[in-house]
Parts: structure tokens; sequence; C-alpha cells
């Protein structure tokens, strides 16, 4: 079957397909020919997941605490946090989700088949077993069959074996359903439809495939249940207590669940949420596109990548790097596809090259084609490779009177130019009928194979006849050959790789190549750009060790590790046993069969360009460039992500512990000193002045330092954040709120036991109030570093925290100002005296949190020394 026939024509062969009485009876056999779609929960039940996890329902729980307190107001601002929150993190997902297409979308929606002896053209999912189907160049194969005839058929296997090179498939050869045919034409005869075939089976494994909870995801859980248990605890001792004072039982309840509610951190989970948004978005703006705001922090607690080789540590473009002659190298200058550039080489060798680049062309048929103001290939990209350099070697295009295709049995192509036969080949098909050249050239190719490169040879045929057909030209081939150059052919490395590996390598990062090429020219590529040092583990995916320990301590290796013709099992094999390894892995894929793989390490991380929508929608994170820098770039804002979470964490516990204080007085004192903060006071620090600066500090920018040395394996709520917030910080904002209190107090005239004017305790009350305000505008600029006082930290790095800290000021001044504002919170404007207090909070606070950051430096330098 020819392109030029049209639905329709008749086809006289021996093969005409099946008839329609048979395809139908096919067709209720083995039913449509269409992939499973994968599982998805609908949109409702993805937007309840927002609003039901642990801290969402905490919160649902204090709103409802609120309510049975009197307080709706109370309950209504936190519920309205709780459903603002999940709609945003809802929001922030579907959008990325809806890039990723179904599995389904790999499947052709047409093809054209031979029914009842005539071509037709029919919906693919009506492809039956028995069916003939004809293919051409850039068709997507509808199902697996078995080629029954093969004119140059080349067909692009990557996306199932992971193999960059398009494989030829002569008559008689297996092809697969969703490649497709990156040259020649052929027909076929379906074997396999729908879940019969090879891309459902890897369907399959990818819906096997479980993604394990993120560590941010794990630490909340943990965090949250503290927080949880401290809040009830604290407020049923302090409801007793009242009881134990002469309260009543209704008293006593509402006082206990008001404390409970207002120890609730309502702030942490937007806070929590619109960070890792910022970092998403940072990403996105670095090129990588987060479909899950969890993976945000995961990355930075990445330790092992798992990479690609092909367009990510490469760029896929296969490009001629060098081209030997028996006169002499030449060395083509530029990359990618685009014809134009220069050579570098002896006059007589460039000559040569010449020579050969423009029988090489003639010998195929892959070319660069200008579409959009681009340069993009057309049919197999060594063939494209060698068009380009024929183009960079200014040869005219010359169309051969007769051409041989390239054949996987003869191992050659070759054609007819000026009389004279000329041949393209594998170097050993070539060589032996070249003479004392051909054995010369036998270390240089030697050479070229240990580099990883690929070789073709090109020759000319000894004599001068024209041969007359192609069996003739293909005899020539046996005689007296003249070798013209071997071209040295290499898919080069993406600029910046080696300096991304380098940054790996400084933060403790591992980083092993997966990959569907064989191993030498892996391992070639993979030394070349760093990956690979001397004692680095090289080894093929049937080689890999049974056990899963011994797979991890094998792979594990800090000079890198190049795993080569790696199945999609042995690469959910090898993120499986990384993980329990301690490692948390990010593995990168394009291809089908990598989809399995996304989903089952730590962080899937899928390409933008050259990636199957089926990786995509498993992944984590897409890169939009492809490039193994931008994962690496990602880490970095994942780890700085990771900091800022730890920073307003800090911030939030040093709050509740000053906010906990004038509780924990009132219990101990038995009542004899008033609570110096009300639960609505506690709300208006917590959602009010507390929530600007805290999201001001998630959205700290990455310092230089963030890549240097591996990330300290701590948890986010460790126990530096803890001791920090709730030994150093929190106890300094606690006694200057508590002490400038009870100074207003007894300077108007009360004493312990007595109970104190409305007047004079609502300007105490307000006092300490302002007093933890100023101290945590204090605390927003010591808690953006762990290491350096806050005088030394440039504000101008994240100038957002200096408007935070303007708006925290006002809302202060409102809170306390506003007469219908101070009532109902019940706290009114603090004398000049008072506004001292808080001045002298805010400074002492930055005091002790320099001393504290001076002690732990001379600690680690004792402790390392």
């Amino acid at each position: 079957m020819t392109a030029g026939q049209a639905e329709g024509d008749v086809v006289d062969e021996e093969n005409g397909g099946l008839s329609s009485a048979e395809a139908a009876a096919q067709l209720d056999r083995f039913g449509p020919n269409e992939l499973a779609r994968p599982p998805r929960r609908p949109w409702w039940r993805l937007l309840v997941s927002q609003l039901t996890h642990f801290f969402a329902l905490l919160l649902w729980g204090a709103a409802a605490l609120a309510l049975l307190a009197g307080m709706p107001t109370l309950a209504v601002a936190i519920a309205v946090i709780v459903l603002l929150n999940g709609v945003f993190a809802y929001a922030q997902e579907h959008r990325a989700d809806r890039a990723a297409q179904k599995l389904g979308s790999l499947m052709p929606a047409s093809t054209r088949i031979l029914r009842d002896g005539r071509m037709q053209e029919v919906s693919a999912a009506q492809v039956v077993p028995g069916d003939v189907v004809l293919l051409e160049a850039g068709d997507r194969v509808p199902a697996d069959g078995t080629l029954l005839r093969s004119e140059e058929v080349a067909a692009d296997e990557s996306m199932l074996t992971g193999e960059s090179v398009p494989v030829h498939k002569p008559v008689g050869t297996e092809i697969r359903a969703a490649t497709f045919l990156v040259q020649g034409s052929g027909r076929a005869l379906v074997t396999a439809t729908g879940a019969r075939t090879e891309v459902a089976s890897v369907a399959g494994l990818i819906s096997s495939a479980r993604r394990p909870p993120s560590p941010l995801d794990r630490e909340l859980d943990r965090l949250v249940r503290i927080i949880a248990a401290v809040a009830l605890t604290v407020g049923v001792v302090l409801g007793v207590i009242s009881l134990l004072l002469g309260g009543t039982a209704t008293g006593a309840l509402l006082f206990a669940v008001g404390v409970s509610v207002a120890l609730v951190p309502e702030g942490l989970l937007p806070t929590v949420t619109l960070s890792l948004a910022r970092g998403a978005q940072r990403m996105a703006e670095s090129k990588a596109l987060v479909r899950h705001l969890e993976a945000v922090e995961t990355l930075g607690s990445t330790t092992f990548i798992c990479t690609d080789k092909t367009g990510t540590l490469t760029r896929n473009e296969m490009t001629v790097v060098e081209i030997w002659t028996p006169a002499g190298r030449v060395v083509p200058q530029g990359v990618g596809y685009e014809p134009t550039g220069s050579v570098s080489g002896e006059q007589a060798a460039v000559r040569t090259a010449a020579e050969a680049a423009g029988a090489a062309r003639a010998c195929v048929t892959g070319r660069a084609v200008l579409e959009d103001g681009a340069w993009h290939p057309a049919g197999d990209p060594m063939e494209v490779a060698i068009d380009v350099v024929a183009a960079r070697l200014d040869t005219d295009r010359t169309d051969p009177r007769i051409r041989v295709p390239f054949v996987t049995e003869r191992r050659f192509s070759a054609a007819v130019v000026g009389g004279r036969g000329y041949f393209l080949g594998a170097p050993e098909r070539i060589l032996p009928g070249c003479g004392p050249p051909g054995e010369a050239a036998a270390p240089v190719l030697t050479a070229y194979a240990d580099e990883g490169r690929r070789v073709v040879a090109v020759a000319r045929s000894g004599t001068r006849r024209e041969p007359s057909t192609s069996a003739e030209l293909a005899d020539l081939l046996e005689g007296p050959m003249e070798l013209l150059a071997l071209l040295a052919i290499e898919d080069p490395p993406r600029d910046g790789v080696r300096e991304a590996l380098e940054s790996c390598r400084t933060a403790g990062i591992r980083v092993a190549m997966m990959t569907g090429d064989n191993a030498r020219t892996a391992a070639a590529i993979a030394t070349e750009v760093g990956l690979l040092r001397p004692g680095g583990v090289v080894v093929e995916g049937a080689g890999l060790p049974a056990e899963d320990a011994a797979l991890a301590d094998l792979l594990d290796d800090a000079r890198g590790a190049v795993v080569a013709r790696v199945t999609p099992a042995d690469k959910l094999r090898i993120a499986n046993a990384l993980r329990l390894h301690g490692h948390v892995v990010a593995m990168t894929g394009d291809g089908v069969n990598d989809a399995a793989a996304l989903r089952g390490a730590d962080v899937g991380v899928a390409m933008g360009l050259g990636g199957s929508d089926v990786a995509r929608d498993a992944a984590d994170l897409v890169l939009l460039d492809d490039h193994f820098a931008t994962i690496v770039k990602a880490i970095e804002l994942g780890r700085a992500t990771y900091a800022n979470i730890r920073r307003f964490l800090t911030f939030h516990l040093t709050d509740n512990v000053a906010e906990l204080a004038p509780f924990a007085v009132w219990a101990l004192s038995g009542g004899s000193i008033p609570p110096a903060l009300g639960v609505l006071q506690i709300l208006a620090l917590d959602i009010g002045t507390d929530m600007l600066p805290a999201l001001a500090l998630g959205a700290e920018p990455p310092s230089r330092r963030t890549m240097d040395g591996p990330r300290p394996r701590e948890r986010v709520a460790s126990g530096s954040v803890l001791h920090r917030a709730f030994l150093v910080l929190g106890p300094v904002e606690a006694v200057a709120a508590v002490a400038a209190f009870v100074w207003v107090l007894t300077g108007g005239g009360w004493e312990p036991g007595a109970t104190p004017g409305a007047t004079l305790l609502t300007q105490a009350s307000g006092t300490a109030f302002a007093v933890i305000a100023i101290s945590q505008v204090a605390n927003a600029f010591a808690c953006r570093s762990e290491s350096r006082p806050a005088w030394r930290v440039d504000p101008r790095r994240n100038p957002l925290v200096l408007a935070a800290v303007a708006v925290e000021i006002v809302l202060l001044a409102a809170f306390l100002g506003l007469p219908w504002l101070s009532e109902m919170l019940g706290g009114s404007w603090p004398s000049a005296e008072g506004w001292w207090w808080a001045l002298g909070a805010g400074s002492a606070l930055l005091l002790v949190d320099r001393v504290h950051k001076a002690w732990r430096s001379i600690r680690r330098r004792s402790t390392t020394a």
C-alpha cells in the first residue's frame, strides 16, 4: 500500500485483511482497542480531601468548640480559614493537573487498515486481532503486531523501552502499540489490542505503584497531633482549676474550650499552604511545574536522583562531532539541527570529509526541516545528523539515481551518485573491504567506541563501473572499496549539566543514571558530564542484585552509578530499594515505561517537552525544559521552602508560648493574678497581627549557602526549632508580657488576689497585647536566619517582611485604638510607659536571640573541632 492510494481502493494482494463480519466477531470477542483509563478521583473528592486532612479536622473541631462556647464570630472565622485554604490548595493542584492527559491519548484517533480487500480508515478503537494495519512515517502504531512488509521501517520505541535510538524493523519483527514510525512504510498483522498490548501491561504497573506520603505530610501530622494534645490537655487542666477556684461548671467548661481553641495555631495551616504555593510559583518561574504542593518540600529533602540520559543530561539532538578521514580529522562546529556552521581541519581532509558527507546524505532519507522558524528532525535522528553535517560542509544535495535502503540484515545503505556507488553502514561491515585504510581506521573506531560515540563508515566502490540496479549496487560492496571517512556521532551533553551535577555533589545528593541505552555509551556520557567518577558503578539491568538491600548498597556510591538496559520494573524496584535505604528519591522519566517508577518515588519528575502525557500524569514535578539543571534548581528552592517552614514555625510557636503564659500564671497563682489576655485577643494575634509576617517568612529567598553540604536530617519541628521557640524566644515574650501586665496593674493600685477595675484591667491587657505584638515584630526579623543576628540580614532580600511588619503595626494600632475593636477584644490603648515596655521587650528578644545564636555557633565549632 502506498501513500498515493485512496480510501476504498481495491487491494489486489495475498492478504486483504479481515472481512467486515470477521472483524465484528473479533470485536465482540476482544472488545474495543482501548487502554483502561487510570482511576481518577472526581473533582469534588479532591476538594473534600483538602478540607478533611488531620489539621483541617482539628480546626473544624476548634470551630465547633468555639460555637459551643458562645463565640459564633470566632467559629465563622476559623471555618472561613479552613475553606479558603482548602479551595486554594485544590485550585493549585487542579490547575497543574489539567496539563496531564489520559493514558488513552497515546493511541491514535484513527488508522488505515485493509478490510474486505480494500483500504479503509477506521477509528483505532475498531482495530481487532487479525487486521492488517497500513503504516507510514509519522504514524503512531494502534496495536501490537507483526510486520508483513517493511520498507525501511524504523520505529521510535523510547516510550516503552527507554532506548533513545530508533529501531529498524525488518519483516517478521514485532511492532508495538503507542510507538511510532520515524521512517519508512509497511504493513503489520495485528496480534494484540487494548488490554493485551505491552503498553497496557505498563499501565497495570503504573496503577499498582503507590505514591508514598511526603516527609512534610508526616511532619505536619506529627506536629498537629502534638499541638492538639497540648491544647486539649491545657484546656482541661485550666478548666479543672477554674472549678477548684469556685467557678461554675458551665463557666469552667467554656473557659477550657476557649483556651483550647486559642492555643490551636489557626494561622499555621494557611501559612504552610501559601509557603508551598510560593515555592511552587518560584519553581514554575524556573521552568519546573509542581503538580502536588507537598512535592515542593519533598524536593528539598531529596538525597538521591535517578535521572534519564537522553534529553535530560544530553540535548537529544544527534550531532556529527568528528569526521576521521585517511587524510586527517575534521571537526564540524555547531550543535543541534540548524544546518549552519563551520569546520576545522586540513584542506585535504575537509575535501574528503565533504565528499563523504554528501555521499552519506544521498544514502539516507532523514532531513532537518525548517518549521515555525526553528529546525526540527524529520526521520531517524542519526540520518538527520548526517544531513546537517553535509550542509555544514557545504555539499550540494544530489538525488541518487539508485538507492539501497538500510536494513538490519545488511547493516548498510547505498546510493549511486555521479556514476559511482557509495556505501554508508556499520564499520564492521564496511572496513573489511577497504584494505590498509580500513585497518588504519580500526584504532580510531575503538577510541570512538570507548568515548560512547556511534560510528558509521562511508566508502565508495573501488571501480568506476556504474551499477544499473540495486542488486548490482549491493554487489559492489563485495569488491574492493575506498574508505572515505568515519563519522563519529553523539548526543552532546546539555549546557550546565556538569555544573548542576557538581552542585549535587556539594549538596550531598547522590546521582545515578537510568537508561535503556547500552552500558558503554551510557558510561561514556556519564563520565563526560561528571556524573561517573573513577571507581563508580556501571551495571546493566539484568545484572542488578536480587536483594533490595544489596541493590541499594551497590547504587549508593558517592562516585556515581550508571544502570543501563533498565526496565520499567527495575526502575520501580530501584526507587523502593533506595527509599528503604533511607534516601528520599527523585526519579526522572519521560516515557510510559517510566510512569510506575515516577509514582513510586518520593518525587516523580517528568519531562514536559519530550515526555509522554502518561509520565506527566504520574509525576509530582514536570520540567518545562527537560533539563537536569532545572531539577537541581528545584531542589534548591525546595530546601529554601523547608528552611522557610522552620522559620515561620519558630515564629508561630514562640507566639504560642507567650499566649499560654497568662493562663499558666493565673493557674499557678491560684487565680490571684487574672489572665493577661482574653481568648479573642489570642486569636487576634494568631490570625491578625502574626499572619502576614509568617507568610513573608515563607517567601524568604534561598541563601547562597542553601546547597552547601547535605541538608540536615532534622524534622521540620526539630529539637532545635522547639528549643528556640519554647526555651529561648517564647519565654522572653511570655515574661515580658506578664511582667508588663502586672506592672500596669500594680501601678494602678491593684494587689494580688484583688479584683482590678475594668478600665485598669483593659489597659493592662492592652499593654500585654502590645508587648507580644511588638516582640513578634522583632521575632520576624530574628527568624529570618538560624545563625546570624537580625541586623546582619539584608532587609532588601525579602522586602515582604518589611511590608508585613508595617501592616502588623497598623493592625496593632487598630486593635487597640479603635473603640469598638478594643472593646470587643478586651484591651485598650497602653500608656506611654506601656509602649516603652513593648519596645524594650522587642529589643530584649533580639538581644537574647543574638546570644543564643552565638552560643550555638560556639557549640558547633567545639563539636566539629
